[in-house]
């Protein structure tokens, strides 16, 4: 290598071993600064073993430095490495419009019950949430359940709900239940009856859509308020069925959006048929979206509405009725479509998928609803911070499943203690090991305080043998006659491997020396002091393998990291260990 290329590699070494320094304390690990370093310089890979040594001596002339002074020369050299800190840090969500038109601002979430919450209710739940913290206002739960058909409420999401905004951190200051508000929504249907602006009518709907289309009135239209009036009260009578009548809001007929034109606000649902699962059968004319969401946005003095694109023409919609009503039309923001890649957030698909025994509950780990999220380790937190990076941007957004594990990995990392489990397990017998050997593993390697697992191995036999389980995956019959690293332990080499079992050697204990040829790096874990355990991971498959003993320690909740594997929320503890695979 020569002297300039040396020169620009050891500064390029000690820019991330200081960045790693500063991120940990002021102590900084030669694994992750390789590894970028590697990310970094490509063509570096195939001298990993030449540049290793240059690293380790690097990071210990960095260690050496107070934190104060690394921070200093971070500062002078790469200033703008800790300015895209701190932006990060600092990243919040941009101002809403008009808000000193209103003494309090206030917002709502507006879910249907037929389906519990998901990744893709997260957006509408923490933009609303956050915007009414940020101003010091209030943040409703309206639970709009006036579709016992169709989207029919079940009684027990109302609580899952409560239960999934809780765990979010999101809790409402105020809540109302639609299907508690049936006669407000008639009263204000007879009051724009009366004033002839809205309609009963009885037509056809393929007829009425296609005078609609033609941009003229229906026969029903320009009847008298009185005869409104009679008919709606036969509405409320049940002398209409279900399909037979609906009442529409006037609009302008020539507006170029057909969709606008004469919407329906409230409809008659046979009651008996569709019973709703809170009020029964006691009502069979129920509001439509339109209708109450408009009604109660007003009487409920949201002042800013977030919600999704989709919604555009329902607020072109609405805006008719507050007009005739007299209400000034609330503030709002439309953001654009967000998808994440792999997850499907269709609230149908989720729904059918329960009912036919696709998936297992509502916590199916294959499922992005925060029952299942929660189930696997997922922060609230990552969640609030994804949709905080998103924003309530216009433009549609795709996501994928990793820019939600990237923020659960920064909060989870300095979190979650460490142990080893073994997946897809064989028996590994190590010969020759000349002495009896305490390894000491910290349960985490930035808090040596938090403690370690001890285990002493000791020889045994004239032959001097310990034995372990190994992962299949680490030692195959490729690696006969290579040194492998058993971590913390000491560096052995492979002699034979069979379908279930595995022979090595005692080499020696210097880590430098497996470093200086490459030999990997595998968990184990001490036959004796083990227990079985079970992760069940995001497609819904069982990794069966071996978890430390001490495990058993461990409390259902608790969220640890399997070293190599990747982050496990822990489901239960007994004579078996289950887990839930969050990410790596």
């Amino acid at each position: 290598m020569k002297k300039e290329e040396n020169t620009e590699l050891r500064e390029l070494i000690r820019k991330f071993a200081l960045l790693n320094a500063i991120q940990h304390h002021g102590k900084a690990q030669a694994g992750p600064v390789i590894g970028k370093l590697l990310a970094e310089r490509r063509e570096l890979r195939a001298k990993v073993k030449e540049i290793s040594d240059l690293v380790e001596e690097i990071v210990q002339e960095v260690n050496s430095l107070p934190l104060s002074e690394q921070r200093c020369i971070v500062e002078e050299k790469w200033p703008e490495t800790l300015v895209k800190e701190r932006i990060e840090e600092e990243k919040r969500l941009p101002p809403l419009p008009n808000v000193n038109r209103y003494t309090q601002v206030v917002t709502r979430f507006s879910p249907n019950p037929d389906c519990v919450l998901h990744l893709g209710s997260a957006r509408a739940i923490v933009l609303c949430y956050e915007y009414a913290r940020m101003y010091k206002g209030k943040f409703l739960l309206r639970f709009e359940d006036t579709d016992p058909k169709l989207k029919r409420p079940v009684l027990e999401l109302y609580d899952c709900v409560r239960e999934d905004l809780a765990w979010l951190g999101c809790k409402p200051d105020e809540e109302y239940i639609q299907s508690d508000r049936i006669l407000v929504y008639y009263d204000y249907a007879e009051k724009l009856l009366k004033d002839g602006n809205a309609y009963v009518c009885t037509c056809q709907p393929q007829k009425f859509r296609e005078r609609t289309l033609a941009k003229k009135p229906c026969e029903c239209r320009d009847l008298p308020p009185e005869e409104q009036l009679e008919r709606w009260t036969r509405m409320l009578q049940g002398g209409y069925g279900e399909g037979e009548v609906v009442v529409r809001v006037k609009t302008d007929l020539n507006h170029p959006n057909p969709a606008v034109r004469d919407w329906p606000a409230l409809r008659v649902i046979d009651s008996e048929k569709y019973p709703h699962p809170r009020v029964g059968s006691k009502y069979h004319v129920w509001p439509l979206y339109n209708f109450a969401c408009g009604i109660d946005d007003h009487l409920m003095s949201v002042t800013h509405i977030i919600r999704g694109k989709e919604h555009l023409t329902n607020k072109v919609r609405q805006e008719y009725m507050y007009k005739y009503l007299g209400w000034r039309y609330p503030d709002s923001i439309h953001y654009g479509r967000l998808k994440i890649k792999g997850a499907s957030l269709s609230k149908s698909k989720i729904v059918q998928g329960i009912r036919e025994g696709l998936f297992k509950g509502w916590d199916d780990p294959r499922l992005a609803t925060f029952a299942a999220l929660r189930r696997r380790g997922i922060t609230p937190e990552a969640i609030k911070r994804l949709i905080i990076d998103v924003g309530p941007k216009t433009s549609d957004v795709v996501l994928s499943w990793e820019n939600l594990y990237a923020h659960n990995r920064k909060i989870l990392d300095p979190k979650a203690n460490r142990y080893f489990f073994v997946y897809n397990p064989i028996e590994l017998t190590v010969k020759s090991i000349p002495e009896p050997f305490t390894s000491k593993i910290n349960l985490h390697p930035d808090h040596p305080e938090r403690g370690v697992r001890e285990y002493t191995v000791k020889p045994e036999g004239e032959d001097r043998h310990a034995r372990f389980w190994v992962s299949r995956e680490d030692v195959d019959a490729s690696r006969v006659g290579d040194m492998i690293r058993l971590m913390e332990l000491f560096n052995i080499r492979i002699e034979k491997v069979s379908a279930c079992s595995a022979e090595a050697v005692f080499t020696s204990e210097s880590y430098r020396e497996a470093r200086k040829v490459g030999a990997p790096l595998i968990h184990w874990i001490l036959i004796g002091a083990d227990m079985p355990c079970q992760v069940a991971m995001p497609d819904a498959t069982l990794a069966e393998g071996i978890a430390e003993k001490v495990c058993k320690q461990l409390k259902s909740d608790d969220t640890i990291q399997f070293e190599r594997f990747g982050f496990v929320r822990v489901d239960r503890v007994n004579t078996k260990l289950t887990a839930y695979y969050a990410h790596r």
